[in-house]
């Protein structure tokens, strides 16, 4: 019989990870994406067992320092860590975690960018995207792929919304709307995911102005 031994965090992985969320998300808050204190951004800071450094709740997302960070397990729940202030991570983290131990992304990026919001609207089944070069920057082809960002309803219960994002997931498809609140997306490191999620919103620009 095999046991694992957890390896603790220290403050200065923690806030590390933090330094690096504040500077993406002041990059969103000037996109206009993180209007208000609202989205979140997480980064993978453990595997096992799971352990993430997500933006902390309640905060305006452009003026973040690097220990505004909370830490959080496989559900979204808080996790000490010895030396770091604990900080109220952000309801949503549950569907973080969720969506980095499902996918094994290693950074997720929540936004509520207004394209998506609109786009969800429109096509509740889900964004077809076709026929355009800037699908390459999701990892699909630029040419004769049908991609399709899945729309999933939102809820309050993070239980609940990430059930419905594995019933929805496609595993090529690095992004996901909730209807009426935004966009979650995804990628190997904090720069993987920035581009994907500014890949995303392009195309879902381009769907709604050719539409």
């Amino acid at each position: 019989m095999s046991s694992s031994i957890e390896i603790a965090l220290t403050p200065e992985q923690v806030y590390e990870a933090g330094g690096r969320l504040a500077v993406e998300a002041a990059r969103f808050t000037g996109y206009g994406w993180m209007r208000g204190t609202s989205g979140n951004i997480s980064e993978v800071v453990s595997r096992e067992p799971l352990r993430l450094a997500v933006t902390a709740s309640g905060l305006d997302k452009g003026e973040l320092r690097a220990a505004d960070v909370a830490v959080v397990g496989p559900r979204g729940e808080s996790v000490a860590v010895e030396g770091v202030e604990p900080l109220r991570p952000s309801a949503e983290a549950g569907l973080h975690a969720r969506v980095a131990a499902l996918t094994g992304a290693d950074a997720v990026v929540h936004v509520h960018a207004l394209n998506a919001v609109v786009a969800g609207r429109r096509w509740p089944g889900g964004v077809l995207l076709r026929d355009v070069e800037t699908l390459k920057g999701i990892g699909r082809l630029a040419h004769d792929d049908e991609v399709t960002v899945p729309v999933i309803r939102n809820s309050q219960d993070m239980g609940e919304l990430g059930d419905w994002f594995e019933a929805a997931y496609d595993p090529r498809t690095p992004a996901v709307i909730v209807a009426d609140h935004g966009l979650y997306a995804w990628g190997t490191d904090l720069k993987h995911a920035r581009h994907v999620t500014e890949c995303v919103e392009w195309l879902l620009a381009y769907a709604l102005a050719t539409a």
